[in-house]
């Protein structure tokens, strides 16, 4: 092993290390604080529950922890233990068609991936989260959702291969900003087609049943300037008992989802409020914020993959016997999740930026700062989410601020109005 890849393999043992540093960190932190119910969770929680939630909290933990330890030695094994030396020069040796012979490497990878997950995606599914009271599935609806999941996967992972490396040869100086083009179309298409299109094959969407959520939910959206094609409730009961809510849709007219979970713990208000918050991110434009900036990103990446790839440094790094295309993507992936390791907290620091943004928004709909925090108290209790992360662990972590800080935001933006006026 050269000097060269000592550095590279260091690099990404610290990134690993550093990982598990903040889980310990998180844990510890839970310890210490997780046994005091905060004010506005009396009433909807016990000590009981509370202590229920850091088992959760601290048992996810550990199962991430072994997961990840195994999937990262599985990678080591393969980058550094000669297995994708061999892989690769066998998918040479097989000297199929250029396409072909991308489709063949990366497919067998999905499914090697996919078999060894197994094991784990059950005891999670299973164990765990049936443990806590969440899993609704059967093992029939979980073996049909994986070869579902496995077959709409290599469709569009074939698809994409496939245009990318047709791409390759048919524009070599130039493929990172054509292959940056199909991503970008891509991603937009995938927006439209995902609701009517794969949505669907995993579960049952119907109208909304309460005409007064209904009701609710387009006063709402027309107040805001949101044109709402439908509001569905989707059979999320089927496999979890988890909570959520989201849009669909590209410019003004929306389709709302609802999860049955979220219509029978809530009320119609808390609703109102969490759709608020959603409308508020389209209204901030926040999600087209997030794609120009994940576009920029994105071609900058692509233009440094393509001036890096085309010299033999990668190759003669992880001392491979054959230069390929494919393996090439597998080194910048993998010296790409290094990389981006130090920016996390910079990209969820903006994240959580626009979620208190989308809570500011929401108040000034709603006037209703009560669903709001009901609905946040809420939204933590049925996904007994940790009350107490380490600040550090969710500067890295959190895409949305910890539902403490979230209703402190609510409740000091509701004194500044009873001040103001």
């Amino acid at each position: 092993m050269n000097n060269y890849l000592i550095i590279v393999l260091s690099a990404y043992i610290f990134v690993v290390i550093a990982g598990y540093w903040l889980d310990y960190l998180n844990l510890s932190h839970l310890k210490k604080h997780g046994n005091k119910i905060p004010p506005d969770f009396e009433g909807y929680i016990d000590q009981e529950l509370l202590n229920k939630t850091q088992r959760y909290v601290i048992e996810n933990t550990k199962f991430n922890f072994v997961s990840s330890l195994f999937h990262n030695a599985i990678l080591l094994a393969f980058l550094f233990g000669g297995l994708l030396d061999s892989y690769n020069s066998w998918i040479v040796s097989l000297k199929m068609p250029f396409i072909v012979s991308g489709l063949v490497f990366f497919l067998i990878l999905l499914y090697a991936d996919t078999v060894l997950m197994i094991p784990f995606k059950l005891y999670h599914t299973f164990v765990i989260e049936n443990k806590y009271g969440f899993t609704t599935t059967t093992m029939k609806l979980w073996i049909t959702d994986l070869w579902k999941s496995l077959l709409i996967t290599t469709i569009m992972v074939s698809f994409i291969i496939a245009t990318g490396f047709f791409i390759v040869q048919a524009s070599p100086g130039l493929w990172w900003f054509w292959i940056w083009c199909f991503f970008l179309l891509f991603s937009i298409l995938m927006m439209y087609i995902f609701p009517y299109v794969i949505a669907p094959i995993f579960n049952t969407f119907t109208p909304v049943e309460d005409e007064s959520l209904q009701k609710g939910i387009r006063e709402l959206m027309q107040k805001v300037g949101i044109k709402v094609k439908s509001v569905f409730q989707m059979d999320a009961s089927k496999r979890t008992k988890h909570t959520n809510a989201y849009f669909t849709g590209i410019g003004k007219v929306k389709r709302i989802v609802l999860y049955d979970t979220l219509i029978g713990q809530m009320e119609k208000d808390e609703i109102i409020a969490v759709l608020a918050h959603e409308a508020g991110h389209w209204k901030k434009k926040h999600l087209m914020k997030h794609l120009i900036v994940s576009e920029i990103i994105a071609i900058i990446v692509m233009f440094i993959s393509f001036n890096i790839m085309q010299k033999e440094g990668l190759i003669q790094l992880f001392q491979l016997k054959e230069s390929t295309f494919f393996a090439k993507i597998v080194i910048i992936g993998f010296l790409g999740s290094i990389a981006a390791f130090p920016f996390s907290p910079l990209s969820h620091y903006f994240s959580r930026k626009h979620e208190y943004e989308a809570d500011a928004f929401s108040y000034e709909m709603t006037k209703d700062n009560k669903s709001m925090i009901n609905m946040l108290v809420k939204l933590s209790k049925d996904n007994l989410s940790n009350l107490y992360p380490h600040p550090l662990y969710a500067a890295f972590h959190y895409s949305h601020p910890p539902i403490l800080e979230r209703i402190q935001s609510i409740r000091r933006r509701k004194n500044k109005e009873l001040i103001d006026s």
